[in-house]
């Protein structure tokens, strides 16, 4: 793996070059980490993943905890690990001991030699030598150390413990040493600036080759958010990438890559493809002036509504993703209201294809040292429409 920062703006705003020797080309940072079950996205099949753009769409998130149960890590490793299991030899694969669909791991574990997961099969403790043997058999290209994240509102005492926690995996983790591909440091301290500069600090003084920034998106505000992630990358080696997990509306997206944030796994395109919803906005930010739709916030639509039910158009004009060129909207709201799985495919299809636009244009606007301004606008759009919506609907 090798990373390089390339373009700086309005402070800690960065794009970079994240280079994995399976993908064909270099991944341009800020970047989106595409979430996983068991190292497939959600609902797109193998044949179509060529049809995203590349190599933008060939980083995957993985959940280690998913392989728990079923092939043994020595079967795994005979085969080949994650990219011949799977049959993606062209990908990049992160592995993050961390399921963000499943609930997270209860706060009040007291057991001081593994961490307590929520995993597909049960509740499992996962030991951190039972961890880097399972790393060393799926081979990814990037993972990261054990964690044990809290939420927000968890006593300090508890937080601390976490921290400690996570510091001990760390180094028990590095000393195992696997052949699993570069290791991503833990950082957490859930909404306390102290304990994330502590686990900040600490993770700085290993021999990391990048940092996962991890706590995020459990129950601390917009507000409050920038200090917390500011209170970690002021820290970090400039020269290393940084993955966060839990930011995933448009706007925690902009407020990690203020903070310096290179690469987001978010679970925010899952959750939208399965409520029928498909995004709209304009790349490069919410226009003030657009026209109200029926089931929209003026960054998705509500595909199940009515409204749509005789709409010959495409989910978004000019639109170059498979969904857009081939499907209307009519089409894929009958095959929402019949319970068919093709309109999640053809959802995920779009809403993948169209963030990724959006990381594109934020990108765009870092190399040409606007990125404030982008911000600014994107942000200000958003508020103005909700605003809008909610004095309406007190009328």
């Amino acid at each position: 793996m090798k990373f390089a920062v390339k373009a700086w703006s309005s402070g800690k705003a960065r794009a970079g070059v994240l280079q994995l020797g399976s993908c064909p080309g270099p991944i341009e940072t800020p970047s989106l980490l595409l979430s996983t079950r068991k190292g497939l996205p959600h609902f797109i099949p193998p044949d179509l993943l060529y049809s995203l753009p590349s190599p933008d769409s060939h980083l995957f998130h993985v959940s280690s905890l998913h392989f728990l149960e079923g092939l043994s890590p020595q079967t795994i490793s005979k085969i080949g690990g994650l990219h011949q299991l799977l049959g993606l030899p062209e990908h990049g694969f992160v592995c993050i001991p961390r399921d963000s669909i499943q609930c997270l791991p209860e706060c009040n574990s007291s057991n001081k030699f593994g961490a307590s997961f929520e995993t597909p099969c049960g509740r499992r403790l996962i030991k951190p030598v039972e961890y880097v043997e399972l790393i060393s058999s799926l081979r990814p290209n990037i993972w990261t150390t054990l964690a044990d994240e809290v939420p927000t509102w968890v006593s300090e005492k508890r937080n601390k413990t976490s921290v400690d926690r996570t510091i001990r995996w760390l180094d028990e983790c590095i000393a195992l040493n696997p052949a699993g591909g570069p290791v991503f440091g833990s950082i957490v301290g859930g909404c306390s600036v102290k304990e994330r500069e502590r686990c900040a600090q600490e993770a700085a003084r290993r021999n990391l080759s990048g940092y996962w920034i991890g706590g995020f998106g459990l129950g601390e505000s917009m507000d409050e958010r920038p200090a917390l992630l500011n209170a970690v990358t002021d820290i970090l080696q400039e020269e290393k990438p940084r993955l966060i997990t839990g930011l995933g509306l448009p706007e925690e997206i902009l407020q990690g890559v203020a903070a310096g944030i290179d690469v987001f796994d978010s679970t925010f395109l899952c959750h939208l493809t399965l409520g029928g919803f498909a995004l709209t906005f304009p790349p490069d930010g919410v226009e003030m002036n657009a026209s109200d739709n029926i089931g929209s916030d003026q960054t998705k639509i509500n595909l199940r509504a009515t409204v749509y039910r005789k709409d010959m158009s495409p989910i978004v004009e000019n639109c170059n993703c498979y969904t857009c060129k081939n499907h209307t909207k009519a089409y894929i709201n009958h095959l929402l209201n019949v319970h068919e799985m093709l309109a999640q495919t053809l959802l995920e299809i779009h809403n993948t294809h169209h963030y990724i636009g959006f990381f594109r244009s934020v990108r765009e606007a870092i190399k040409s040292g606007n990125f404030e301004q982008f911000r600014q606008k994107f942000v200000e759009g958003r508020c103005y429409h909700v605003a809008a919506e909610a004095a309406a609907a007190c009328m």
